[in-house]
């Protein structure tokens, strides 16, 4: 094992570093998290809509459509916000004026869909106009307002750099110079997304959803789809990388489809089916990546060295709230073989056995996204449709991980316990002499 991480740590952290700063990758996920308060407020109306009472959906039945009305401005919307802050974040990455770009990058976004005439659905005689149709203006547009976020700010960039704008003299207020500024560049994306898609003809959504169908429908939505990224992620985690920031960034956009997918069903009155949203790692990263509260808890009660039982104290309270930082670097669970073996082996096993709980029905699929910092089990049961079964599935992955971790970590704790106890015997020596 200390081979193999310093294998990792000699050929792939160089480039997985540099993955990790990549201004696209880190605007994307930037951008995304920042829609995330906007998606997670409206998913919780689904529940609100649908909760698993026969009694309550029946009483609210009249009202479900106002209810979803929250629900439908924002996870309904998403891909807008995100395409927006994707470009708003590379932007000023690029140190150009974010907010333009941001704005550019949206409506462009936006001109990938077509307005269509449209009537009433209770009076066929009454017209509303040209209406804009929601089916890729969520999850299900992401990869649009992604691609399309990107090219125009380097449009904006190309023209910025050739001084291909209108310039204004500066006795001009900043505010009005910048929204002349941006003229030039809007046009020219403007004009590139209407020859393509209202004079073409060509539908970019549909395109790149069938482009990425069989990824998302297939590649994630299956067990090795939900496998491997946390056998990545712990991997780099193990060797000093951030591998959250590196995989999560890759497949979250494919997470947020298929959580969108289930959300609809679950709005609509149907069962989630979707595996592969990132609310599954709810149960295999308990403590936050690697499954570290069990961690904590057991170098605070089991551990006999100071140092571990103090790391496992100060760890345990961030860890109920997922955030393992303190035990991953404090422990530390980088580069420490002892340690790096349950942490990458522990979420394999919860892994594999949350996708056979859910894909055989035991446990409701994932169909709400709630902040990460919900400690366990709650989360599980919010994100579920308050489903009690996901309560015991957490409870057993925890198990999993207390029983895991167990050996190794007093392994470590002995060889902690061995240097302190030396160490005390050398200032022993040292003042008798």
């Amino acid at each position: 094992m200390k081979k193999f991480l310093s294998w990792i740590e000699a050929k792939l952290m160089p480039p997985m570093v540099k993955l990790s700063q990549n201004r696209y990758l880190v605007s994307i996920r930037d951008g995304i998290i920042a829609t995330m308060p906007l998606v997670m407020l409206g998913s919780f109306f689904v529940l609100f809509a649908q909760f698993p009472i026969p009694a309550y959906q029946k009483l609210v039945a009249p009202y479900v459509a106002t209810i979803m009305l929250p629900y439908r401005i924002t996870v309904g919307l998403m891909a807008v916000y995100a395409a927006f802050g994707i470009g708003y974040q590379l932007a000023k990455r690029y140190k150009l004026d974010a907010l333009s770009s941001g704005l550019i990058s949206m409506g462009a976004f936006l001109m990938t869909t077509t307005p269509v005439l449209a009537n009433d659905a209770t009076d066929a005689k009454t017209s509303l106009g040209m209406v804009l149709p929601m089916s890729y203006l969520g999850g299900a547009g992401m990869f649009t307002a992604i691609i399309v976020a990107i090219i125009a700010v380097e449009i904006i960039r190309f023209c910025s750099t050739h001084n291909i704008e209108i310039k204004l003299p500066d006795s001009v207020p900043a505010s009005v110079s910048r929204s002349f500024a941006a003229i030039v560049p809007s046009a020219m994306v403007i004009i590139l997304v209407w020859v393509v898609c209202g004079v073409l003809k060509f539908n970019v959504n549909e395109a790149l959803m069938q482009l990425f169908k069989p990824i998302v429908d297939v590649g994630m939505n299956s067990y090795f789809g939900l496998v491997i990224p946390p056998l990545l992620i712990t991997v780099l985690w193990a060797t000093g990388i951030h591998g959250d920031s590196i995989i999560g960034n890759l497949v979250r956009p494919f997470w947020l489809i298929l959580w969108q997918q289930n959300a609809d069903a679950v709005a609509a009155g149907h069962a989630a089916q979707n595996i592969a949203t990132e609310g599954f790692y709810t149960f295999v990263w308990i403590g936050g990546s690697g499954g570290t509260l069990a961690l904590c808890v057991i170098a605070m009660f089991f551990a006999k060295s100071a140092y571990l039982k103090e790391i496992g104290k100060l760890s345990v309270v961030p860890g109920i709230f997922n955030i393992n930082e303190p035990i991953i670097f404090g422990a530390p669970v980088v580069l420490n073989p002892l340690l790096a073996i349950p942490f990458i082996v522990g979420p394999f096993i919860t892994s594999t056995l949350t996708y056979f709980a859910m894909s055989m029905d035991l446990v409701n699929k994932t169909s709400m996204l709630a902040p990460f910092t919900v400690p366990f089990p709650i989360m599980g049961y919010m994100i579920t449709q308050a489903d009690v079964r996901a309560i015991l599935l957490m409870l057993i992955n925890f198990a999993i991980y207390l029983a895991i971790y167990y050996p190794f970590v007093m392994m470590y704790d002995k060889q902690l316990l061995a240097k302190e106890n030396e160490e005390a015997h050398h200032e022993a020596d040292t003042v008798t002499a």
